[in-house]
C-alpha cells in the first residue's frame, strides 16, 4: 500500500498566496521542486499559479477568474432551485386543475 492518501487536503488562502509568490519569485527553481518542498502536488500548485495569472488578467483568453467561477457556481445553484420550484408549481397547477374539473 502506498503512503499517499486519496483524501483531498484543503489549504488556506494565505498558504496558496505564499506558494504562488514563491513560484513567481523563484527564477532558478521549477514548480515541481517548490511543490515538493511545500509538500503539495505539483499539479495543484501549477493550477494555483495558472488561476492567479488568470485573476491578474494575464491568463488565456476566455479563462474565468476566481470571482467569475464563484458567480457561475452561484447562478447554477440558483437556476437549479428555480427549476425545482417551477416543477412543483406545474405539478400543483395540474393537481388543482383536476380538482376543479371534478
Amino acid at each position: 500500500m502506498s503512503g499517499k492518501s486519496n483524501v483531498s487536503k484543503r489549504y488556506t488562502a494565505e498558504f496558496k498566496r505564499d506558494a504562488i509568490a514563491l513560484v513567481r519569485s523563484s527564477l532558478h527553481r521549477n514548480v515541481t521542486e517548490i511543490a515538493r518542498e511545500l509538500r503539495v502536488s505539483p499539479e495543484g500548485l501549477r493550477g494555483w499559479v495558472k488561476q492567479d495569472w488568470t485573476d491578474r488578467g494575464e491568463g488565456p483568453a476566455g479563462a474565468l477568474t476566481t470571482d467569475e467561477r464563484e458567480e457561475l457556481r452561484r447562478v447554477r445553484r440558483e437556476l437549479a432551485e428555480v427549476k425545482k420550484a417551477n416543477e412543483i408549481l406545474v405539478k400543483a397547477a395540474a393537481f388543482f386543475a383536476k380538482e376543479i374539473v371534478k
